[in-house]
């Protein structure tokens, strides 16, 4: 069982547990056995729209338990080797993110999301199962207390073509720009004159728990690495702060994603 169904398993004890019913109560309250509520609680059992449904009605909850389930169907299309940092993603406080080749997919548009995954290697259905992961992660942003992003694009991210896609780039520049206006969003760009620095050796993500720990991600074609040994992420760190520094700072930034979004219309 993973680590995101144990969570919304433990939500469900905890709610139940903050009504004080027991789960014969409780299943009686949303149409339910107790037997079937238990089943639920312990994993035998997963839950099923009509069950999350029966709760929200009942408790008046907005939809949370619903949304919740949803959520984790979300999860459970994703790749299994983005799961654990997709995980990781939602508890930061800070995510430090570098892209040498795309836009961060916290920042894509649905249309640049589906470019990304052109060329034949993905199945239409696999395209659409990592689009909608793709597009359900960036709800960390907007949340109550949203991680701080602060964001590192090499300029070739901006300035490379998506090929029979007119008005894409533009598009997604546009909102590019729109998001670094969010106090919890920074985006910096390393400009084409910085020539060759430390980042062209590969993308990464460095990820701040709240105990203050962190975690860092390298993907490549294959596969994705969760990097948790303190040394190797103390590396990681350190080229970190050695390719922010060529960046341009956080206004020019803006102004330069602003200008060339208006050279692709």
């Amino acid at each position: 069982m993973g680590t995101a169904t144990n969570y919304v398993l433990g939500e469900l004890r905890l709610f139940r547990a903050s009504q004080d019913v027991s789960q014969d109560e409780f299943g009686r309250a949303i149409g339910y056995s107790g037997s079937h509520v238990s089943s639920v609680e312990t994993g035998g059992r997963a839950p099923t729209e009509g069950y999350m449904t029966a709760i929200d009605n009942h408790y008046q909850t907005g939809g949370r338990y619903l949304r919740m389930l949803r959520e984790l169907a979300h999860l459970d299309a994703t790749p299994e080797w983005l799961r654990e940092w997709i995980e990781i993603e939602r508890e930061s406080t800070t995510l430090r993110w570098f892209e040498l080749s795309y836009l961060p997919g916290l920042l894509q548009t649905e249309r640049y999301a589906r470019a990304t995954l052109a060329g034949g290697r993905f199945t239409t259905d696999e395209v659409d199962q990592i689009v909608a992961s793709r597009l359900e992660r960036q709800s960390v942003l907007g949340r109550g207390k949203p991680p701080q992003l602060i964001a590192v694009l090499d300029e070739a991210v901006l300035r490379r073509p998506v090929l029979d896609q007119p008005g894409l780039m533009a598009e997604q520049l546009d909102h590019l720009a729109n998001l670094t206006a969010e106090e919890h969003v920074q985006v910096h760009i390393v400009p084409v004159d910085a020539g060759m620095y430390l980042g062209l050796m590969g993308q990464f993500i460095i990820g701040e728990l709240p105990d203050g720990s962190r975690v860092a991600y390298a993907d490549n074609q294959l596969s994705a690495q969760i990097v948790d040994a303190p040394a190797d992420v103390a590396r990681l760190a350190k080229t970190w702060e050695i390719v922010r520094g060529e960046a341009l700072p956080r206004r020019q930034s803006t102004e330069l994603i602003k200008d060339v979004a208006k050279s692709w219309n």
